[in-house]
């Protein structure tokens, strides 16, 4: 199984960045997911996570507002999109899969995910 994530960099405070996590290994429908991200000496955060079906989401209320998180089935991608960014967004962000026989619930807790990406850079300057 691997999951790769692409679309980090470097943006000024206010810009945006689209975040891509594609899959192989595994059946994308069948698979809960989520982005995390850990800036340097914080413990990794849930920012975002989408149920197998797209109609649940959670937000970390840091992000509400601002990020968007979709999964597009027919291109087995899922997609963090990022507005407004501001310098404590910078982290290394992660996206994770959680095999799960629901449709419905979502999940953010990190323990739960099985498959992990090796993460993309975020750096937002002021």
């Amino acid at each position: 199984v691997q999951v790769l994530e692409s679309g980090g960099g470097l943006v000024q405070a206010g810009g945006s960045l689209r975040l891509s996590c594609t899959t192989s290994g595994l059946r994308f429908d069948d698979y809960s997911m989520g982005w995390f991200r850990q800036a340097p000496g914080k413990e990794r955060e849930a920012i975002s996570s989408i149920s197998r079906d797209g109609d649940n989401t959670y937000y970390t209320d840091s992000v509400k507002g601002r990020f968007t998180i979709a999964r597009d089935s027919a291109k087995g991608t899922l997609y963090l999109q990022m507005n407004s960014l501001k310098p404590e967004d910078t982290a290394i962000y992660y996206c994770a899969a959680h095999f799960t026989t629901s449709r419905q619930n979502i999940y953010a807790t990190p323990a739960a995910f099985e498959h992990w990406g090796q993460g993309t850079q975020v750096t937002v300057s002021s």
